[in-house]
């Protein structure tokens, strides 16, 4: 198959990309003299696809089966284990599962090509048995007891279910050790082959790797048919307000934890929706960033720490600003970061600090790169989302100080927040 030769000149990288007959989407960016090489091979499966429809069947399925898949697709029908073949083999193999996708993955420096029909060999080829799965609920229940333990996870979920009133993303992405109960073998194949048909998956590499012979590989390892492609199926679509504005939990933490969320509107197209993020995340750096005036001010106040931090996030059709870290006060941070955006939204940001900030974005962006990792990653869920990571570059070029203004006054209003607190337990005093 001839695959298409992307150049982008500006920034010193050739991307090569190719749609098989069996519907997969290959993207492969060749670094020359490297000495590394990192293949990433996703679904467009993830914690929130729950309900979905194929071939003119609804299905529903309990929360946690991605996941679950995950845990259980390394294992062979002959008895090995893929992740013991490929770290025998010099790779140095994983995967995740988000609420949007799950992504098997690896680098190493030689023997690249046997590891990529490897990993596309264990996560095309399923083996379940009744009895490997039911081991392997006791292995994920004490992960799910974890996380419900975790902090960090309790303010972040329940701040996802207080702007969603409904939507799937609002589900830990491990499920519960309810749910994860009723998964059984076949639970696990049927979603299988639904999800993990070539037609909803893509393959990123980057690496000194020769692009045809990627696609040599994957016509050979993966499966010849197109499979039609699932539909999520993630509710009625949800009102921009939250569905709560305020949740307070007391939790063994030594200070205040918190999570500022704001609900975005989505464009529909993926290009639309790649320059809206880029704008999101520009301007919340020049509002909240650690070197803005918002931040300083409050740090050097003792309201904020180095733990603050902002993340756009986008799982499963939500669009989201999320802000938040650790504070004596919370509650007076929202009220700080509410008047700040108000400012903003009227005076607009200043051409200098803009003009700062977006060389500073494209900086992090050009070092990004170099972390096949990161890259490869951003390049599969580009795909699965309608867009290409890498014309970020020249749409940050693109991004004017009125655009991140008006992202600011139509977004950051104080009725669109919702705030998520974790505060250490009173005890009682002792007699």
């Amino acid at each position: 198959m001839k695959m298409q030769k992307h150049e982008y000149t500006g920034i010193g990288e050739t991307l090569y990309s190719a749609v098989l007959d069996n519907g997969l989407e290959v993207r492969v960016v060749p670094k020359k003299d490297f000495s590394t090489c990192y293949a990433a091979f996703a679904t467009r499966y993830g914690g929130a696809h729950r309900r979905f429809s194929v071939d003119g069947r609804k299905l529903d399925t309990p929360a946690g089966v991605a996941h679950y898949l995950e845990h259980k697709m390394f294992d062979l029908p002959n008895g090995d284990n893929a992740l013991a073949i490929l770290s025998a083999n010099g790779a140095d193999p994983n995967a995740f599962t988000s609420a949007e996708m799950t992504c098997y993955y690896f680098q190493c420096t030689e023997s690249f090509e046997e590891n990529l029909k490897m990993l596309l060999h264990f996560v095309s080829t399923p083996y379940f048995t009744d009895e490997t799965v039911q081991k392997e609920q006791g292995i994920i229940a004490q992960e799910i007891r974890m996380g419900e333990d975790n902090p960090g996870m309790v303010v972040y979920y329940r701040l996802l279910e207080m702007l969603y009133a409904h939507h799937p993303v609002r589900d830990r992405v491990a499920g519960s050790v309810e749910s994860i109960a009723e998964i059984t073998a076949q639970t696990l194949y049927d979603c299988h082959r639904v999800f993990y048909a070539p037609s909803n998956m893509v393959l990123c590499v980057e690496g000194d790797v020769d692009p045809e012979s990627v696609v040599r590989i994957a016509e050979d390892v993966l499966p010849k048919e197109k499979a039609p492609v699932p539909k999520a199926d993630f509710g009625e679509r949800e009102g921009i307000l939250p569905a709560e504005t305020r949740r307070t939990l007391e939790m063994e933490v030594s200070a205040p934890q918190f999570l500022i969320g704001v609900k975005l509107a989505r464009p529909e197209s993926g290009a639309a929706f790649q320059r809206e993020n880029i704008v999101a995340a520009l301007a919340m750096r020049m509002l909240c960033g650690s070197s803005s005036p918002f931040f300083t001010r409050l740090y050097a106040g003792g309201l904020l720490n180095m733990d603050f931090d902002y993340e756009i996030d986008s799982p499963a059709d939500t669009f989201m600003v999320i802000v938040g870290g650790e504070s004596r006060d919370p509650e007076q941070v929202l009220e700080a970061f509410q008047k700040e955006a108000q400012r903003v939204a009227a005076e607009g940001f200043d051409e200098g600090y803009f003009t700062r900030s977006r060389r500073a974005s494209l900086g992090a962006r050009l070092r990004a790169l170099e972390d096949f990792d990161s890259m490869c990653v951003a390049l599969a869920s580009g795909v699965l989302e309608g867009y290409c990571a890498l014309d970020s570059f020249a749409l940050l070029e693109s991004v004017t100080a009125e655009d991140c203004r008006r992202f600011v006054a139509e977004n950051l209003t104080p009725e669109r927040m919702a705030l998520s607190v974790i505060r250490p337990k009173v005890r009682e005093a002792e007699n």
